[in-house]
């Protein structure tokens, strides 16, 4: 059987060639619609129907997306500097298991929110043109339809990104936040506010970072070219649009109308931005959700390639008919309820990992001389051990510390005080540095122990 070549598999193990490095301003755009979805907009209806003001919107998800940044800044040039991929990376730092453990995790979580977001155009579709269609079927079909992109690889997606989907949300988004901002009375800026400011930013936070954050941002920006600038600027205005924007254009819109239903939520948008014109929804919604769909679908299958060297395009399909099932999965528990919980669990899950590779990065950088992760070459499962302790351990307290204060699960809600994610981030950081530095310590007198047994057979010879 013939092995895939790097092409072919998108450069899985390996570094992404500098020749093969996309500009700021296509990555700009492809992060834009990474970030950006129909969703954002939606919770906007939400936030205005749980009693939150203009101002916190705008406060709460401002404070999020600087929140975000610390992250996802480090995080696009762990991979613009390394050329390697999230899955990759963590071989050296987490082991054979660990690593394996962290594919894992990625690919179904991935997969889900692939299925999740066919769903949602599926029920868009319904909806807009009044389909006598099982939503079920329908969102199965278009998870399908959705992998296309995918194979012609990152090239694919980036292009649907960066002539097709971000113009078509830029267009409306802006267009819709100027009708709304238009229409408003000046009080809404000094409106009272009924929630108070804690409980906004755990709630908002909850939202942008959940849906924001991708965790395997190195599978992204590794096709990226290196350097804050190169990275920093296309993050912050895709944050900008996308998680600022975005939502304050729904509350908006949810306090001219007065609609907080999520049904009605959605006619009153294709109204009032699209002026009731059903298939310019379409386009528009099935662009979002597609170029969302791409960079889901691509992040999965490149943690399938870090498990088993089959090409791009067959990891594609085969991800993509998992989605399909997903679809038909979520669709007994509703859109809402698993954007819920899979936006929780997602910034927890993904993000933690990442955090610690980075905590890797900066020892090797500062006490270790030059770190595991800075090397670019990938070792394979069999040179590695099955864990690595303090990595390990590091991973599941913090995802342990996470889960609880999300409050997702019953029981949990008491916990769920300010930025979980953030905080499960900070755990894992603080808790691996001193574990990995023990280690190290370790390794050393081993090391100049077995020098001091050797020492008496060189001078003999």
């Amino acid at each position: 059987m013939t092995t895939p070549s790097q092409e072919e598999t998108d450069f899985a193990i390996s570094p992404v060639p500098l020749s093969e490095r996309k500009g700021p301003f296509t990555m700009g755009l492809l992060w834009l619609t990474m970030v950006t979805s129909f969703p954002a907009v939606m919770i906007g209806f939400e936030w205005y129907k749980r009693g939150l003001t203009l101002s916190q919107v705008a406060t709460c998800t401002t404070l999020s997306c600087l929140v975000l940044l610390l992250y996802a800044i480090p995080a696009t040039q762990l991979g613009a500097r390394t050329g390697l991929s999230y899955t990759a990376l963590s071989r050296n730092v987490f082991g054979t298991i660990g690593s394996r453990v962290i594919t894992f995790n990625l690919i179904w979580l991935f997969t889900a929110v692939y299925g999740l977001f066919a769903l949602y155009y599926a029920e868009a579709l319904r909806g807009l043109f009044n389909l006598n269609v099982p939503v079920v079927a329908l969102s199965a079909i278009i998870a399908v339809l959705m992998s296309v992109n995918n194979f012609f690889g990152f090239k694919g997606v980036a292009n649907f990104a960066r002539y097709i989907a971000a113009p078509s949300m830029i267009a409306w988004i802006g267009y819709t936040f100027y009708k709304a901002a238009s229409v408003l009375p000046p009080s809404v800026l000094h409106q009272p506010a009924t929630v108070a400011m804690p409980g906004a930013i755990t709630m908002v936070s909850t939202f942008v970072i959940g849906l924001a954050v991708w965790g395997n941002e190195c599978d992204y920006w590794r096709h990226a070219k290196s350097g804050i600038k190169s990275t920093a600027i296309p993050l912050i205005i895709a944050l900008l649009i996308g998680q600022v924007i975005f939502p304050t254009a729904g509350w908006m819109a949810a306090k001219v109308s007065g609609i907080t239903e999520y049904s009605a939520a959605t006619a009153f948008m294709n109204s009032f931005s699209f002026g009731g014109i059903a298939a310019a929804a379409a386009f528009v919604l099935g662009a979002t959700y597609f170029a969302c769909n791409d960079s889901n679908l691509f992040g999965a299958v490149q943690a399938c390639e870090n498990l088993k060297q089959l090409t791009h395009r067959n990891w594609s399909a085969i991800i993509a008919l998992l989605g399909a099932l997903c679809a038909v999965l979520l669709s007994a528990f509703g859109a809402v309820k698993s954007t819920e919980v899979l936006a929780s669990l997602n910034c927890i899950i993904m993000p933690t990992p990442t955090v610690i590779v980075l905590a890797e990065w900066l020892l090797g950088a500062t006490l270790f001389g030059v770190g595991r992760v800075a090397s670019c070459t990938v070792p394979s499962y069999d040179e590695l051990p099955l864990w690595r302790g303090p990595a390990m351990t590091a991973l599941l307290a913090g995802t342990i510390f996470g889960i609880v204060t999300s409050g997702v699960f019953p029981g949990t809600e008491k916990f769920n005080i300010g930025i979980f994610s953030a905080q499960a981030w900070l755990f894992a950081f603080f808790l691996y540095i001193p574990l990995r530095i023990a280690e190290q310590e370790k390794l050393k007198k081993q090391q100049r122990k077995l020098e001091r047994l050797l020492e008496p057979a060189g001078r003999t010879e």
